[in-house]
């Protein structure tokens, strides 16, 4: 029996709950698969997987051995790494994933700059609005603006990203200007329900914290949209800065309760645990870190 492999084989089993899927990541078949997973259930006299039509979990011996024989797979790959990362450029498939509107409005710049500085890598980026799994989608790097639930994987905050209270000219002369976050209560609002505190905004100002919930008339998932509509004098917005920064600029947005705050929300870079990061990975952090800095997008 070929240990490494049959190891290997199941390692991803176990992360992707699926034969069919760590045949087509391993590049193998699942019968394949299948045959080593069941080569070290007999050479160890356990049952590691439980099967079942729809899933594959593992039982309480397969869980506990999932867990050191990730360990022993990252010391071999690291040990690879070791001896042949410092002595060639990053090359091969890096694989990104980030929100939709920072994809287009920032990151595409950067990755440009990015491949200049290193043509032997390959990027594939996805930008998507939707909730990812790093693991089990077999990403290298994802970047999210969120307030981040704790998980096992590793985060790297990058920087952050203030938000700005604003409306149209249009709709401010229609409906008023609000003074005080507790006018917003009479006002239509434009939300994005995503974050922890769902559609409740929070505003700090001297006179203290304030919890809003809005009366809204759209829930969106992308900034972009609220931004638009927003334009269109349909309502009352948050917004990150970079989004509405252009609108602003130009008159089609205002911002109001300028002497009130909300929370910045953070950009961050996450990515797997493992003891060596891959250098295409930590060049890719590194680079945004240095590309964005600290300070918040303005």
């Amino acid at each position: 029996m070929d240990k490494l492999t049959s190891l290997r084989a199941f390692v991803k089993v176990v992360e992707t709950a699926s034969f069919s899927e760590a045949g087509r990541r391993l590049r193998m078949s699942r019968s394949a698969i299948s045959k080593h997973v069941a080569e070290l259930e007999q050479e160890l006299g356990v049952q590691l997987l439980s099967r079942t039509t729809r899933r594959v979990t593992p039982t309480e011996n397969g869980q506990s051995y999932y867990e050191r024989a990730v360990t022993i797979l990252a010391d071999l790959d690291a040990a690879d790494r070791a001896v042949s990362e410092l002595q060639v450029k990053p090359r091969g498939l890096l694989r990104v994933n980030a929100p939709m509107s920072f994809g287009t409005i920032q990151l595409g710049p950067a990755i440009a700059g990015f491949m200049q500085l290193y043509p032997d890598l390959q990027i594939q980026l996805v930008l998507s609005d939707e909730h990812v799994d790093p693991v089990q989608d077999g990403l290298d790097v994802t970047l999210r603006i969120a307030e981040l639930e704790s998980s096992s994987l590793i985060a790297r905050k990058l920087m952050p990203i203030d938000r700005v209270i604003c409306a149209s000219p249009g709709y401010l002369q229609e409906h008023g200007t609000p003074e005080h976050p507790a006018d917003l209560r009479n006002h239509v609002c434009l939300t994005y329900g995503y974050l922890s505190t769902g559609n409740q905004w929070k505003l700090t100002g001297e006179d203290g914290d304030h919890w809003i919930n809005p009366r809204w008339t759209l829930c969106a998932n992308n900034a972009e949209v609220l931004r638009d509509a927003a334009v269109a004098g349909r309502g009352i917005a948050v917004l990150p800065v970079f989004i509405a920064e252009a609108a602003l600029k130009r008159g089609d947005l205002r911002s109001i309760l300028v002497a009130y705050k909300t929370p910045p929300l953070t950009l961050y870079a996450i990515y797997p645990p493992t003891r060596h990061l891959a250098v295409k990975v930590r060049l890719f952090i590194d680079y945004l870190v240095q590309r964005f800095g600290q300070a918040a997008l303005a």
